[in-house]
């Protein structure tokens, strides 16, 4: 009889007593309560359906509002409802976000300016994972290569994810609640309070949410619950209106049980520590400076016990775990100039991250468990980045700007591993004690014309990053392009070339908005996997030239005084033209339409997400994360929501998710990846079927 192992993490995943302790202080009635901040405060009686394009390539979200489908359990989810935004999803929680059929690093995810990067090697913990949208105030997705502010390689786009300072004209406090229940055992539970005055506050963020496993729209079971929590502090002085030093720490744990993988995460615990100064309004040419660093560390463990019992039958019978950690360490500097008709930001950045692992099994002889806590920790990888950078926005004319900017990255990284892993075999690793560096120019200018008869703008950019591999595509495949000794020693850094143009308009009662791109992409790193003996899984990672398109399109407008019409749609197209076949992993077209009935204090709509078959296939190909293996049906899901301002400060809204339980599974889902040498899952994940919740906001 093997001895029965413990559950990592399971005693992190209770509530500090901070949480309850700063509630109580927060929750205080205010000193004084200033009437024009309720009213700014006032919350919205509606459910948010579809996300529109803010500005040329920017989208500007406010994470809090209540969403359909049911509210977010990590970025991932928050991301997906965003036009050109898909998923990889694992089952209930913890998906991988995908941008214009883009993924992993192409897509440059920041919270607070800061990086948040996963452990697995397999990305069982995305960086994403670890990302509560609701706590946060501000989302930003830039899409493509059209920024160079927020660090290298983003060719795909930029996510920030941002919470603001606080601002108190005089001494008092502010907080923000939430409480969501629903189908499958859903219970989330979010809390933003703040004090202060004039030169400084205390701010407070945190939330637990959980899940159990759903059932799909035929009934049947998917593993998929979860558990997670987040608390963060942020302690701000404000000495005057323009200044401000602020310190940020914060913690948080989770667990999730996955349907496509052998393992499932037993622990995502995260701490993160950040400083950061801005002054403004400093003179008539240097106008801005501000200054961050920040500490990020993510420990992680996947096992096959905690959440699920080990199938005698299948290649891992006995009990396993795996435990990886990863620490991050960033700074950045940047200033803003007011160069007449010029405005320019201009700084620097840098990065180091150094990744570990252990693990553990059950004893061959005993079958007694040894926990990873009792076997060392091994370091694999140490990666760094040093990056300047420099933006620019030149006025032409009233109705004529220009926006451009250039970064040039020095990247690097060290192998330290003393074997590689082949199947379930481990041999010598030939680049052991190797480093690489790539120096790296990445750039794009774009054109903005607003027409002078019509509330109308008209863009077109070009841009060009040049990305180094990432952590994933250097340490997780098994071997690398031919002739190479291994991916780290083979894999070139990825060349993308693209332009992007469309068209903004603001109406009285309509607002639309269309952005396409067409690309060019040299050394594109595709994963390759091969099925051997006793059906174990090797992956290769090579380079291809591949050549990329598409766009999305979006639209609101208001019926009447009370209806309201929203819709939008999106498409990728992929070729790997080197092989003269489809890119793997490209979600196929979706469009989605809204409608809303909305009085002075209550609204009610329904959302219709339609989506095409996908086959445009590439057997056998795909990331890291997963591989195409088949080409997928279309499915069209309705769902119905609701709210209800009970007063300015209290919101009640509801929603029913996939109203006739239809049994649908996403294309992206098709791609099950095991890890570890295990087989990959070949079948699909199927979605949620009929999910009812309902959520109360609070605002004082």
């Amino acid at each position: 009889m093997s001895a029965t192992p413990s559950r990592p993490g399971r005693a992190a995943l209770r509530v500090p007593f901070l949480l309850h302790a700063l509630a109580l202080a927060v929750a205080m009635p205010s000193l004084h309560a200033e009437e024009q901040q309720h009213d700014k405060d006032e919350l919205p009686p509606t459910v948010i359906t579809a996300v529109q394009q803010s500005s040329p390539l920017t989208i500007v979200a406010n994470p809090k509002d209540a969403r359909q489908p049911v509210p977010a359990s990590d970025a991932t989810d928050y991301l997906k409802t965003i036009p050109g935004f898909a998923a990889i999803r694992s089952g209930g929680s913890n998906g991988d976000p995908v941008l214009r059929g883009m993924f992993g690093s192409r897509i440059n995810l920041r919270t607070n300016g800061g990086l948040m990067l996963g452990a697995c090697p397999y990305r069982m913990d995305a960086p994403s994972s670890y990302i509560a949208p609701e706590t946060y105030d501000k989302l930003t997705v830039i899409k493509g290569p059209q920024t160079v502010l927020w660090g290298p390689g983003a060719s795909a786009g930029t996510v920030l994810f941002e919470r603001g300072p606080e601002h108190f004209g005089e001494l008092g406090s502010r907080l923000n609640a939430s409480f969501l229940v629903g189908s499958n055992g859903r219970f989330d539970k979010v809390l933003d309070g703040a004090v202060g005055g004039s030169e400084g506050y205390v701010r407070f963020t945190g939330n637990q949410a959980q899940s159990d496993d759903y059932e799909d729209g035929d009934g049947d079971t998917v593993p998929s619950r979860w558990k997670k929590w987040n608390g963060d502090l942020a302690i701000g002085w404000t000495p005057d209106e323009d200044t401000l030093l602020e310190l940020t720490a914060g913690k948080g744990d989770g667990e999730a049980r996955y349907a496509g993988r052998s393992m499932d995460g037993a622990q995502f615990t995260r701490e993160s520590l950040g400083l950061r100064f801005e002054k403004s309004n400093l003179g008539d040419v240097l106008t801005k400076v501000e200054a961050q660093v920040y500490y990020n560390y993510a420990d992680h463990i996947m096992d096959n016990f905690s959440l699920r019992d080990p199938d005698p039958s299948s290649m891992m019978p006995m009990p396993m775990a795996s435990q990886v950690d990863r620490r991050t360490l960033g700074t950045r500097f940047a200033a803003t100039f007011a160069l007449g008709e010029v405005e320019l930001v201009t700084g620097v950045d840098a990065l180091r991250s150094e990744h570990r692992w252990r693990n553990s099994s059950a004893d061959m002889m005993t079958g007694d468990y040894i926990d990873t806590d009792q076997t060392p920790w091994d370091k694999d990888a140490v990666t760094h980045n040093y990056g300047a950078f420099a933006e620019a926005t030149w006025y032409l004319a009233e109705r004529n700007r220009v926006v451009s900017g250039a970064r040039l990255d020095r990247s690097s990284a060290k192998d330290f591993r003393s074997f590689q892993w082949s199947g379930m075999m481990t041999v010598d690793n030939p680049t052991a004690g190797a480093t690489r560096a790539d120096t790296l120019p990445s750039g794009f200018v774009r054109y903005e014309h607003d027409l002078a008869e019509s509330p109308t703008t008209l863009y077109a950019g070009l841009g060009h990053v040049q990305r180094f591999p990432d952590y994933w595509e250097l340490f997780s495949a098994e071997s690398g392009p031919s002739g190479s000794a291994n991916a780290f020693d083979g894999i070139k850094p990825e060349k993308t070339t693209q332009l992007d143009f469309g068209v903004q308009y603001a109406g009285e009662n309509l607002d639309a908005w269309a952005s396409a791109y067409v690309g060019q992409v040299r050394d594109y790193i595709l994963f390759s996997y091969s099925t051997g003996m006793m059906g174990m899984t090797s992956s290769s990672a090579g380079n291809v030239d591949a050549r990329i398109m598409g766009g999305e399109l979006g639209a609101s407008y208001k019926l009447g005084e009370h209806w309201k019409t929203d819709g939008s749609l999106a498409y990728a197209w992929g070729k790997n033209s080197s092989d003269g076949e489809a890119l793997p992993q490209m979600p196929p077209l979706e469009a989605r339409l809204g409608l809303t009935y909305e009085q002075d204090d209550w609204s009610a709509g329904a959302l219709w997400r339609l989506v095409a078959q996908q086959g445009r296939v590439a057997e056998g190909k795909g990331n890291v994360v997963g591989q195409d293996f088949g080409s997928s049906a279309g499915f069209g899901v309705f769902s119905l929501n609701g709210a209800y301002r009970v007063s300015k400060n209290v919101k009640l809204s509801a929603g029913v998710d996939n109203l006739f339980d239809k049994d649908y599974a996403e294309h992206l889902n098709l791609a099950g990846d095991a890890g570890f040498g295990y087989p990959a899952e070949r079948v699909a994940i199927d979605e949620p079927g009929r999910t009812l919740w309902a959520k109360v906001d609070l605002s004082f």
